[in-house]
């Protein structure tokens, strides 16, 4: 977890947040793949929506909270979401079709990029006016 004053007004910890969210439900849908013959087996996720409803909650507690550099955050919010990913796992009943599920995968790894490369660019940001270049 990127911890630290400095990034806390930041979208880092939040990318932070997503990103780990993505890969954990990459290894959820790539199980529900590498499962789908076998006879008993039902479809696993980590609810996205359940996500994004923790994420929001852990940004509006973070930015409920005073800022300054001596109010002292560590971000606690935003590291219960990533501790609270099991908590969203849940096992769908429906017969789901191979196709639903790289589809799905896709999208994970759709929002797994877009964050990093979110990510990527807020650090050159930071490199750049840390060494004064544009």
């Amino acid at each position: 977890m990127i911890t630290g004053s400095m990034f806390r007004g930041t979208s880092i910890p939040v990318l932070e947040q997503v990103v780990n969210y993505a890969q954990a439900r990459h290894q959820v849908l790539a199980g529900n793949i590498a499962n789908m013959d076998t006879p008993g087996y039902q479809v696993r996720d980590l609810a996205p929506e359940r996500f994004q409803s923790l994420l929001r909650e852990a940004i509006a507690d973070r930015d409920a909270q005073p800022a300054g550099p001596f109010a002292g955050h560590d971000d606690a919010a935003l590291r219960q979401v990533s501790e609270n990913l099991e908590g969203i796992l849940f096992h769908d009943l429906s017969n789901d079709s191979i196709e639903h599920q790289v589809a799905e995968m896709s999208k994970n790894q759709m929002q797994h990029n877009m964050a990093l490369a979110i990510m990527n660019s807020q650090f050159r940001l930071l490199q750049s006016a840390i060494s004064e270049r544009a």
